[in-house]
């Protein structure tokens, strides 16, 4: 009999990628998986099945208090050999798992002690005290945790000194996302901005870069957060130059992304940006677009050292102007970024060496 592995969820929605499409499809392959999402829809897929657990809340306290109550008694009922949860609001239910004998896996998407500094919906004067007491609690559930995965390397590094049990498992772009080769679709004078839309993302200060720039459309592809911030981002000079296509399905990014001169990912640089290493990054090497990025030493290391892109101030709507510029005016230099950015994802930056990393862990504690 297969060993039974349930993956939690209280936030993300039912197909999440790095969730739904990376791990527990991989998992699926040699173990029984049951991804449990407050909300979902019952479905049965060939690799596992999803539990979708309704829970009636109103307002974002009403979640936080309802969802991951809910979610832990499901998660009993399921009776599994390893739960693997994904949102931080679940850890005081994974501390009840770990006192019953189970097997738990803390899987960290982002730095969130550093990210609650800057959720807008945290009044500012209280979000240096909520971050001190969450690291501190979060260490404390870190240390009897059966593992820990993590996204990026400086997360693992946060986690490491309290439990060895520590990985880091990469948002690498899987095989069905990685182009064969530099895609022979004629290029736009267009370049994209794919995800969430925030004003710690740079979103104002890409879509005032337009204003400097003539014959060059942004493509803009996302949900803005909050939803007052698009008609803010409305008023500004370069929005006329903007196609904005809201929230769009992963076929129609690649799409996006075909005609695309340029990936643009210019986060600004808050703490939990730093050291990030955003899903887009890759995505946009996958496709074998050129990146314009944020000029933090990490991603400096990932794109200029391989001549995969240009990093520019995040700040500076006018260092944003100039990249674009240059690779509108320079097509054989930004087809050399873009074939070298997708040589890297198909050798170095793919899930199927993450997968490997992900299968290892849980061969650690159930065996192979």
């Amino acid at each position: 009999m297969k060993c039974k592995i349930c993956h939690i969820t209280t936030v993300h929605p039912q197909e999440d990628v790095r969730i739904f499409h990376k791990e527990c499809m991989s998992l699926g392959k040699r173990y029984e998986v049951v991804l449990l999402v407050i909300n979902g829809v019952n479905k049965s897929y060939n690799n596992f099945n999803v539990i979708g657990h309704q829970v009636d809340y109103q307002s974002r306290l009403m979640r936080f208090i309802k969802a991951p109550n809910a979610a832990y008694k499901r998660a009993l009922e399921i009776n599994a050999d390893v739960y693997h949860f994904h949102d931080p609001e679940f850890l005081p239910y994974a501390l009840r798992l770990i006192r019953k004998g189970k097997k738990v896996i803390y899987d960290v998407h982002e730095n969130v002690s550093e990210q609650i500094l800057t959720k807008y919906w945290i009044p500012r004067l209280f979000r240096n005290a909520i971050s001190f007491l969450f690291k501190r609690y979060e260490i404390y559930v870190a240390t009897r945790l059966s593992f820990i995965c993590a996204a990026t390397d400086a997360i693992s590094d946060k986690f490491k000194n309290v439990n060895n049990n520590t990985v880091t498992i990469s948002n690498y772009p899987l095989d069905s996302e990685i182009e064969l080769q530099i895609s022979e679709t004629k290029k736009e004078n267009k370049v994209c901005y794919i995800g969430g839309l925030s004003l710690i993302r740079g979103v104002e200060e890409i879509v005032t870069a337009m204003s400097y720039i003539e014959d060059v459309k942004l493509i803009l592809a996302g949900k803005f957060s909050p939803d007052s911030l698009h008609a803010r981002t409305e008023l500004l000079t370069g929005w006329e130059k903007v196609k904005y296509t809201g929230e769009v399905s992963r076929k129609e990014t690649i799409e996006i992304k075909r005609k695309c001169l340029a990936g643009i990912v210019t986060f600004l640089p808050v703490a939990n940006h730093i050291c990030a290493q955003p899903n887009k990054i890759f995505e946009y090497m996958a496709s074998g677009l050129p990146i314009i990025a944020s000029n933090f030493p990490l991603w400096k290391e990932i794109i200029e050292d391989d001549n995969c892109g240009i990093c520019v101030d995040p700040a500076s709507p006018e260092e944003i102007a100039k990249a674009v510029l240059f690779l509108k005016e320079n097509p054989v230099e930004a087809r050399d970024m873009g074939v070298n950015g997708l040589k890297l994802v198909q050798e170095k930056y793919n899930w199927r060496q993450e997968e490997n990393k992900l299968f290892a862990v849980y061969e650690s504690l159930l065996g192979a």
